[in-house]
């Protein structure tokens, strides 16, 4: 049940590639749930086989799941004999990935690693319940327009208290730093990610980021979470970006 604004490419590969029946819904958490609830009540009453809802973020399975991917980049860095880095940025919306790297980076480095999660500034629930100590939803104010549709999720009560208790800090960045940040990493790095992976690259360029873990000699790890981008449409955004020299008066 995926949110109906989802990039085409992430459905067509879905449907095509995976076979899956694809049931929209409105863009929030609570909508995906109430779907899903009534795709299973469907089935039961019609007699179908049972219906096991997996949450994208909340399963333990999949919490577990993704935090392997610091597992391999600690042992990939090792391998490499380049040393681990001092501070990793992960992207957080629903806390899955957020989540099961702060468990797997805890157990493989424990206190020596900086753990900082990064989320739009549009979409700031995990920071405000971090700030909080108290797990906060959407605002009713919130639009959930942001091009890192990946990370409109809230945490859940099996990835909050994770992230509550085991990451460093949440910062936050604009929708204009997600732009420049994506396109750079298209630009040089010839890797096509999505924006909600930008939100991580963002946060590791910006000036609250140099500010309080700049420290000459450290070193960065960015999670690079995913592809399903509509590649036409984020392209035309950032070439709408005003350019950085008429913002600094040059």
């Amino acid at each position: 049940a995926p949110y109906v604004d989802s990039p085409r490419q992430k459905l067509d590969a879905v449907k095509s590639t995976y076979g899956a029946e694809v049931v929209l819904c409105a863009s929030d958490p609570l909508s995906r749930e109430k779907v899903c609830d009534e795709i299973s009540a469907e089935k039961r009453r019609a007699g179908g086989a049972d219906v096991l809802f997996v949450h994208p973020s909340d399963d333990p399975d999949v919490i577990a799941g993704q935090g392997t991917v610091c597992v391999e980049m600690v042992e990939q860095c090792r391998e490499m004999q380049a040393g681990t880095p001092d501070v990793f940025i992960i992207p957080v919306g629903g806390g899955g990935l957020a989540s099961g790297n702060c468990v797997a980076l805890r157990g493989m480095l424990g206190d020596a690693v900086k753990i900082v999660l990064a989320e739009p500034a549009r979409m700031d629930d995990a920071k405000r319940s971090f700030d909080s100590g108290h797990l906060q939803g959407h605002r009713p104010s919130d639009t959930l327009d942001s091009v890192a549709d990946g990370l409109k999720t809230i945490l859940g009560p099996n990835t909050w208290p994770i992230v509550r208790d085991l990451a460093d800090d949440i910062m936050t960045v604009s929708e204009e730093e997600i732009l420049r940040a994506t396109g750079l990493v298209w630009e040089r790095m010839k890797i096509l990610i999505e924006p909600s992976a930008g939100v991580g690259v963002a946060v590791a360029l910006s000036r609250d980021f140099a500010q309080k873990y700049g420290d000459v000699g450290v070193t960065v790890g960015v999670v690079l979470c995913g592809g399903n981008v509509d590649v036409l449409k984020i392209s035309k955004l950032i070439s709408e970006l005003p350019s950085q020299c008429k913002k600094s008066g040059i």
